[in-house]
């Protein structure tokens, strides 16, 4: 299996968030991408610039941070051609690893724009940011420069372009323990599962993750005894709640549960809208301090006041 480390370079509507296509907010003008092979060594590269259709102008925020303008982007090839290039370099056996969540994010937005997007549910990937933050807890999910600096890796080239942000990217990677590499992937949910039997149950050293299907409703979530039960995040047994699930904000619930033999968990339950319209939720369970367990107790008991109070004034 190889790993693709790929960064990428876009714009946005020059004129302002009031005149932007809704349907690609951000257009990819540069894909830049490493290869690495099993042992963590380059084997080959892959840079190409993306010819714009939507926005042919700079943004003015996007050209002060690119070393290029507008110039060498009518020197470009259309995305549909570059991205299907890519994705064939990319070969048959790969994971990809990223600076962060957004390229993921941009790369399949723009696939869906031009009807080309194969990444029909979701798949494990490499946060290379979040990775860097376990091992540097003082400096946490900085930008990658910072990151490149903190390691004493060599700078020579410029930052902000893809194939050279892509480089400095696979080279923490190569620096980064792996110790715990296999254990370290994460999950891109730009499309939910799309049924009962696809979705995401994965059990990781520190938290586990459930990815669910698309529901109609917000409300059809919570009714779901699969969705709602609490199972110890390390042995996977169902385990009894201190604290019931409750709306912590607009669009997440919160519960504690405590295992015999591992401690007391938190869960927690993100509501998200797929880019299909539907609803999916995000529940982690993880363990917790005594004091956590308190912390989340007063919150409950706050959001139950100021809901009493509320009702009162009605």
């Amino acid at each position: 299996m190889n790993y693709i480390i790929f960064d990428l370079e876009w714009n946005q509507c020059p004129r302002g968030p009031e005149y932007e296509n809704p349907r690609i907010p951000f257009e990819i003008i540069e894909i830049g991408a490493v290869k690495l092979n099993e042992s963590f060594e380059i084997v080959d590269e892959y840079s190409s610039i993306v010819k714009p259709r939507i926005y042919k102008f700079l943004h003015n925020h996007v050209r002060q941070m690119l070393n290029y303008d507008e110039t060498l982007l009518r020197t470009g090839r259309p995305f549909d051609m570059v991205c299907r290039e890519f994705m064939k370099w990319c070969g048959n056996d790969y994971i990809f690893g990223t600076w962060g969540t957004g390229d993921l994010i941009q790369l399949q937005k723009n696939m869906d724009y031009y009807y080309m997007n194969k990444f029909a549910e979701p798949f494990k990937y490499y946060n290379i940011q979040s990775i860097f933050a376990e091992n540097y807890e003082d400096l946490g999910a900085c930008k990658l420069e910072k990151a490149v600096v903190a390691m004493n890796l060599p700078t020579e080239e410029e930052f902000h372009t893809a194939i050279n942000d892509a480089r400095y990217t696979a080279l923490v990677f190569q620096n980064l323990s792996k110790k715990h590499l296999h254990d370290q992937y994460t999950y891109d949910y730009y499309h939910e599962p799309k049924d009962k039997a696809s979705e995401v149950f994965a059990f990781h050293r520190s938290y586990s993750e459930h990815i669910t299907r698309g529901f109609d409703q917000r409300t059809d979530i919570m009714e779901d005894k699969e969705i709602t039960t609490f199972r110890c995040y390390k042995c996977k047994r169902k385990i009894a709640k201190k604290i019931k699930w409750f709306a912590y904000n607009q669009n997440s619930f919160v519960s504690v549960g405590h295992c015999w033999y591992h401690g007391n968990q938190k869960g927690i339950i993100k509501i998200k809208t797929s880019n299909s319209g539907k609803i999916f939720a995000i529940k982690k369970i993880k363990p917790i301090t005594k004091k956590e367990v308190e912390d989340i107790r007063n919150r409950q008991n706050e959001l139950r006041e100021k809901r009493i109070e509320k009702r009162k004034k009605h």
